[in-house]
């Protein structure tokens, strides 16, 4: 099969599925697997190939399902990580408080991108690793879990990510796709949102790599029966005004309660708007909006993520008063010695969305055989 990947030859559906179950159960040897896995992230990728080896790591493990919610909608939002993204700390109670039930399966830090659970392990007591039993019924009862990827989810995928940081292939388009979808149908959703970060401190920062990725995730989401909506968010500075896990984690509870830093609710409100409109719970953008604005004045969104801390073994009252959080035994404060400025405009987050509409496109445009969409400032 190496060979044939040599001289640009393809692999059935059947073989992908024999060489990712052989690999995931360790009768697969290093030598010939590292060699595999450079031959297969430079080789050309068709979808029928792509689509093979995601569903081969999907099957390698178990799914969550959710009977008990019926058809209800069962949304969450990716993000390809950038330097103060807090968004989903937010994002997750904020849409679960609207109704969508958000099974938010997140990482750790990845490179100079800080991680999800690393920032939710700030709070004192805080668990992420739940099972998938506990994230099922936590789900179902409170409409949103804030995990980590368990054991039971795409084993592959941690094997084949391991493998393809010693043969320099993390950043193969193909097969982050992969990684990233596996886990995410595995989810038991009926709709994905995707924050695909672009500029200098993105994890891929040309924006057509960023492009790229996004077509990929969006063609695998669609055939496997999982709508898919990618956004482009700016990452040539950080986002809102803290940096680290403490930090970001109080600024998320600060958001929550209405008092973040404008470009990280612009951030938060347009993906939430997408995934309120995946849900059917709107209809359009303006009322979509309004609902998430409501949500979190009404303080609703801050007790939703009370309500998960105290599932999840953490200390609710860091929600009310965040010093409760890890405190610094030493602050030394450096002030500017001149004042800057900077426009509104500079600092608004730069968002290609999904259009519903016959929009014509744009040169940044994202599109399936079922979805096109246009830039907006």
């Amino acid at each position: 099969m190496i060979e044939r990947k040599r001289d640009g030859g393809t692999l059935s559906p059947e073989e992908w599925s024999a060489l990712v179950a052989e690999y995931t159960a360790g009768e697969f040897p290093i030598i010939r697997s590292r060699r595999c896995s450079w031959r297969c992230s430079c080789a050309g990728w068709t979808g029928r190939k792509l689509a093979a080896l995601t569903d081969a790591m999907l099957a390698s493990g178990d799914r969550l399902s959710f009977d008990a919610l019926g058809d209800g909608p069962r949304i969450d939002k990716h993000s390809t990580g950038g330097v103060g993204d807090k968004v989903s700390l937010v994002l997750g109670p904020l849409v679960a408080a609207c109704g969508v039930a958000v099974p938010m399966m997140s990482g750790r830090g990845l490179g100079h991108t800080g991680g999800t659970l690393d920032k939710l392990e700030a709070i004192p007591g805080f668990r992420t690793n739940l099972s998938l039993a506990e994230a099922k019924a936590q789900v179902q009862k409170l409409g949103c879990a804030l995990i980590g990827q368990t054991a039971e989810i795409a084993p592959a995928d941690r094997k084949l990510y391991a493998l393809r940081d010693v043969t320099a292939t993390v950043e193969s388009i193909p097969l982050i796709s992969a990684s990233i979808m596996s886990k995410k149908l595995a989810e038991g959703l009926n709709g994905l949102v995707l924050d695909v970060k672009n500029g200098s401190g993105a994890f891929l920062p040309e924006v057509e790599r960023g492009l790229e990725l996004a077509k990929t995730m969006i063609a695998l989401g669609e055939d496997r029966g999982c709508p898919t909506v990618a956004l482009i968010t700016a990452m040539d500075r950080p986002l809102g005004r803290a940096c680290g896990n403490v930090l970001e984690t109080e600024e998320a509870i600060l958001a929550l309660r209405g008092e973040g830093p404008p470009d990280l609710l612009e951030v938060t409100y347009a993906l939430g708007v997408e995934m309120l409109i995946q849900g059917g719970i709107e209809k359009n953008t303006k009322k979509a909006r309004k609902k998430l604005e409501t949500a979190i004045e009404s303080g609703l969104a801050a007790e939703k993520f009370e309500q998960i801390i105290e599932a999840q073994g953490g200390n609710p009252k860091s929600v009310e008063d965040p010093s409760v959080l890890p405190q610094a035994l030493a602050v030394e404060v450096y002030a500017a010695r001149a004042r800057g400025s900077c426009s509104a405009s500079s600092r608004a987050p730069s968002v290609a969305r999904s259009s519903r509409s016959a929009a014509a496109a744009a040169p940044s445009t994202i599109s399936s055989t079922r979805r096109s969409a246009s830039s907006s400032p």
